[in-house]
C-alpha cells in the first residue's frame, strides 16, 4: 500500500512538471512482454539539453512510468522493457514527455567496472560477465603465439555458475565467447585468425569505442582488429572489427545478453572467407565442468549433439550440471534473422571429442557452407543474443525469447 502510495505522488509530480511531446501505440504479444523494445523518436522535435525524456504508459488507473534510455546516433532510439503489469497482449498506449529535472523513482541500473585488464559487468553485486581487454598469455610452457585479448570471460550464471573456460590443453587458443575468421583467403594467400600457433594471424583488442550505464541497458563497444601477420611489411589489418555487447535489465533470474558485431575490411581487394566448419559468427568453449554425461544441445529445429552439427537453426540451447540450487545452468544461443545465412549453420562437437570426454563446444558459423567476400568499402553485421539461466529453459520458452529478437513489436505514431 505505502510503495502505491509512493508511485502515485511520483506520477503526480511528473505530471506537474513535465509535458507531453509525443504519443504512440504498441501492439505486443505475450511472447514479447519483458524482452527490450525500441521506438525511433525522430519524429519528435526534441533536445535533451532542455529536458530528459519519459515515458508512460496510459493505463486504467492513470499514467505508469516506464524505465526508458534514449540510445543516440545517426537516428534516436528510445528503449524500455513493456511488461511491467499483469496484463499479456494487446494494444498499450505511451506518451513521452519532457521534464525539466528528474523527479520520479530510478530503476537500479547494472554497473560497470573497469580493470587494468578487465572490463566487469555486474548485476545488483553480482558478475554478469568479464571482457578481456589486456593480452592474455598462454601457460608457462606453451607457445606464446596463442597469446591474445578481446574476448569475454568468465561469463556467469545468475547464479554465479562459471560457465565458459579459457585454454583448455586440449585447444589452447579456445578463449571463452570469441568468434575469430578460420580460413581465408588475402590476394589468394590464406590466412587463419583462428588457429594462432599458426603464426598467421591474431584477433587483438584495439581500443574502447564507448562504454554506457543506464536503467534499460548497460554496455560497451570496442574496436578488434583481425591482423594479417603474412602481410608485407609491418603487421597488417585485414578486418576491423566494432563488438557491441549490451546486458539487458530485465530480470534478476536471467540475463538476456546482446553481442553484436560490424566488421569491414580496409584491404583493397578485400577479403575472402572461406567454406570451413569454423570461424566468425559467435563461438563457445564451454566449462570444463561439462561434458557428454552431464549436458545438452538442443536446436530450433529439434536436433540434439548426435545431429546438430552442421544443421540450420534459428536458436539453440546449451546446458549442463551446475552446483548451485537449480543444479543446471545454461545458455540459449539466438542468431538473428538479419543475419547471413539464417537460419544459421552451426559447429556442434560430438559426443565423443576430445578422446571421448566430450567436452561443449558451440558456434554459429555464416560460412560453413558457402564462402563469403569481403568487400572494401562496406559494414557487414551479424546479430546474437543470449539468454544466460539456471535451471531448465524449455522449446516453448526459448521460442517466445527468439520471437521477441527477431522482431519489433507494431508501433504507430498517435
Amino acid at each position: 500500500m505505502k510503495k502505491t502510495v509512493f508511485y502515485l505522488l511520483i506520477l503526480i509530480s511528473c505530471s506537474a512538471t513535465a509535458r507531453v511531446h509525443g504519443k504512440f501505440s504498441l501492439h505486443i504479444t505475450g511472447s514479447m512482454a519483458g524482452s527490450p523494445v525500441c521506438v525511433n523518436i525522430d519524429w519528435l522535435n526534441y533536445n535533451t539539453d532542455k529536458g530528459e525524456i519519459a515515458l508512460f504508459e496510459l493505463t486504467p488507473e492513470g499514467e505508469l512510468f516506464i524505465p526508458s534510455q534514449l540510445e543516440t546516433g545517426v537516428g534516436g532510439r528510445l528503449w524500455f522493457i513493456p511488461g511491467a503489469c499483469d496484463r499479456k497482449g494487446g494494444d498499450r498506449i505511451y506518451v513521452i514527455k519532457m521534464a525539466e529535472e528528474t523527479v520520479y523513482d530510478k530503476k537500479q541500473v547494472i554497473e560497470i567496472e573497469r580493470g587494468h585488464k578487465d572490463l566487469k559487468v555486474i548485476s545488483n553485486n553480482r558478475p554478469v560477465l568479464n571482457y578481456r581487454f589486456a593480452m592474455t598469455y598462454p601457460p608457462e610452457g606453451v607457445d606464446l603465439l596463442y597469446k591474445r585479448s578481446g574476448y569475454i570471460h568468465p561469463l556467469w550464471s545468475p547464479g554465479g555458475e562459471l560457465l565458459t573456460s579459457i585454454q583448455p590443453s586440449d585447444h589452447y587458443h579456445h578463449y571463452g565467447i570469441w568468434g575469430p575468421w578460420t580460413l581465408t583467403h588475402i590476394d589468394g594467400r590464406e590466412t587463419d585468425f583462428w588457429n594462432l600457433v599458426k603464426g598467421e594471424g591474431t584477433v587483438r583488442f584495439a581500443g574502447f569505442i564507448s562504454q554506457v550505464e543506464g536503467e534499460v541497458y548497460t554496455g560497451f563497444k570496442v574496436l578488434q582488429q583481425h591482423i594479417d601477420f603474412g602481410a608485407a611489411g609491418e603487421d597488417r589489418i585485414a578486418i576491423n572489427e566494432l563488438l557491441d555487447v549490451r546486458v539487458w535489465n530485465v530480470s534478476d533470474s536471467v540475463w538476456i545478453i546482446d553481442y553484436t558485431t560490424t566488421f569491414n575490411t580496409p584491404l583493397k581487394n578485400g577479403i575472402m572467407l572461406d567454406a570451413y566448419r569454423y570461424g566468425g559468427g559467435i563461438g563457445f568453449r564451454a566449462t570444463e565442468k561439462w561434458h557428454k554425461d552431464n549436458s545438452t544441445v538442443v536446436t530450433s529445429e529439434n536436433k540434439e549433439r548426435s545431429d546438430a552439427d552442421g544443421s540450420f537453426a534459428r536458436w539453440c540451447i546449451v546446458e549442463g550440471e551446475s552446483a548451485g540450487e537449480s543444479e543446471r545452468s545454461g545458455i540459449l544461443f539466438m542468431s538473428h534473422p538479419a543475419n547471413r545465412m539464417h537460419p544459421e549453420p552451426m559447429r556442434v562437437w560430438p559426443s565423443n571429442a576430445n578422446g571421448g570426454r566430450g567436452d561443449i563446444f558451440f558456434e554459429f558459423v555464416p560460412i560453413r557452407h558457402n564462402e563469403w567476400k569481403l568487400e572494401r568499402g562496406r559494414d557487414y553485421t551479424l546479430k546474437y543474443r543470449l539468454v544466460v539461466f539456471d535451471g531448465k529453459l524449455d522449446n516453448e520458452s526459448a521460442n517466445n525469447y527468439w520471437q521477441s529478437f527477431a522482431g519489433m513489436p507494431k508501433i504507430k505514431i498517435l
